[in-house]
């Protein structure tokens, strides 16, 4: 299930947005994308927010950490009802109340409505990664604050991928290809053929669908969606906190869809070319087992099943076949409200996982891959590509060596996936993706992220090298 996303993966499907502001400063909290920092003994130069909504808004709050307590008025002048109504002023300043001297050093991600950003602080973090978005009137919407994390080396050797991959779950796989030709070509793997739970990785999915269907002629890029009751999800995102009625193009949709992992974005899009589209994807773009995926749920019907009546509904539908499960969504999920954020909450260890998801194999994320980039290519599909690369999931390959990096991750209690697609400087592509799960206990993503992240990026070394 899409519980932390991509940008974390981007980094999947519910994301905390302050709801615990305290506990977000005094303990580690997850990033949008597998956070990465090492420590530098170089004097810290402060840098500039960019000339963005969002940018605006991290200028304003580190200017108002410096003057702390803020009062109410300035508090709701700059947050939109949807945070203030989970997180009071009160709230916030107690949560803001050790981060002094706070400087901005890095920009990670860059959005008009959405960024991520390293500062540097005297008080309880030395230094912190700022999460921040904001709504369509320009105030903000989501928040969070967290510890750097720093990366361990990358792996040198397949043998220290391989012990990497396996430390953070019981089980595991990953797969390293060649796609240089337009097709999967091994180089090494674990297991690559077992399907897996994915997370928010099934919004790729979504994407092959709604390029296809942008290929047909029947969905334009421009072509206004509008936010409704019925297609919000909870987070990761930001779209549920937008009025009904907003308006948003297909193509900012999918890019909020891929680059944070918005639930409610894919709602929107699933919506709009049709639940068989996305199932026909499944086929076309080569996965192995289809009938995993179907009926292929949306965010919001996955929310439903794993936190209303848990675990009564999730039984029911788990034990019908494909036809008694389209009849029960229909029928009983679809019209069941949207659960409360503080169910999705209380949800912290691992739900179902093998049978109640989205499932695939690495093999099959990789001819994925291959197949978004194939549409890619096509003429009028170029934004394929572009929300792909909006959000590189905190791997930071080296750019004299690597031209684009495509990523797509997820998470919830007990999984974790990280997916990429890579380009070089002299353009062969390669596709690192690494499935991880444990039905019994939640995945770690404060520690399993960055070793996963040093696997991941040695392996795209060690292929290249061959």
């Amino acid at each position: 299930m899409p519980r932390r996303g991509s940008r974390r993966n981007g980094r999947g499907l519910f994301l905390a947005m302050l709801m615990a502001a305290v506990m977000l400063l005094a303990a580690a909290c997850s990033s949008p994308g597998p956070a990465t920092g090492a420590a530098s003994t170089r004097p810290v130069k402060a840098v500039i927010a960019p000339d963005t909504p969002a940018g605006s808004q991290l200028r304003w709050l580190i200017a108002a950490v410096a003057h702390l307590p803020m009062s109410d008025a300035q508090v709701r002048a700059h947050f939109d009802s949807a945070f203030l109504a989970q997180v009071s002023p009160a709230m916030l300043n107690q949560a803001l109340q050790g981060a002094t001297g706070v400087k901005l050093l890095s920009i990670q991600v860059s959005e008009p409505d959405a960024l991520v950003a390293t500062v540097s602080t005297s008080g309880v973090l030395p230094r912190a990664q700022v999460a921040l978005t904001v709504d369509s009137q320009g105030q903000i919407s989501g928040l969070r604050i967290g510890p750097v994390t720093t990366t361990p080396a990358p792996a040198t050797t397949w043998a220290g991928v391989d012990a990497a991959v396996r430390s953070v779950a019981p089980q595991v796989r990953l797969l390293v290809a060649n796609v240089s030709n337009g097709s999967c070509q091994p180089v090494h793997s674990i297991d690559p053929a077992t399907a897996a739970p994915l997370g928010s990785l099934f919004k790729l999915y979504v994407l092959d669908a709604l390029g296809t269907a942008v290929a047909s002629g029947t969905v334009h890029w421009n072509q206004p969606l509008t936010v409704t009751a019925q297609l919000k999800s909870l987070p990761s995102g930001e779209l549920q906190n937008e009025p009904d009625g907003t308006k948003i193009s297909v193509q900012d949709t999918a890019a909020k869809m891929i680059s944070i992992s918005d639930n409610t974005a894919a709602n929107m899009l699933i919506n709009l070319v049709g639940r068989p589209a996305v199932e026909t994807a499944l086929s076309t773009s080569g996965m192995a087992d289809p009938a995993l995926d179907q009926p292929f749920l949306t965010t919001r019907e996955l929310f439903i099943l794993k936190l209303d009546q848990w675990p009564a509904l999730a039984e029911r539908y788990i034990a019908a076949n494909e036809a008694g499960r389209r009849a029960l969504l229909a029928s009983t999920v679809d019209r069941a409200p949207l659960p409360a954020l503080a169910a999705a909450q209380a949800w912290t260890t691992p739900r179902d996982i093998n049978t109640l998801e989205w499932f695939a194999s690495a093999d099959d994320i990789c001819r994925a891959y291959t197949a978004l980039a194939a549409l890619a290519r096509q003429p009028g599909l170029s934004p394929i590509s572009q929300v792909l690369s909006l959000n590189d999931g905190g791997l930071q390959l080296d750019p004299t060596q690597w031209k684009t990096t495509w990523f797509k991750g997820g998470s919830e209690p007990g999984v974790l996936t990280l997916a990429y697609l890579a380009t070089t400087q002299t353009g062969q592509s390669y596709v690192v993706t690494v499935l991880a799960e444990n039905p019994s206990q939640p995945i770690n993503e404060a520690t399993a992220a960055p070793v996963l992240l040093s696997a991941i990026k040695g392996a795209f070394t060690l292929a290249a090298r061959r």
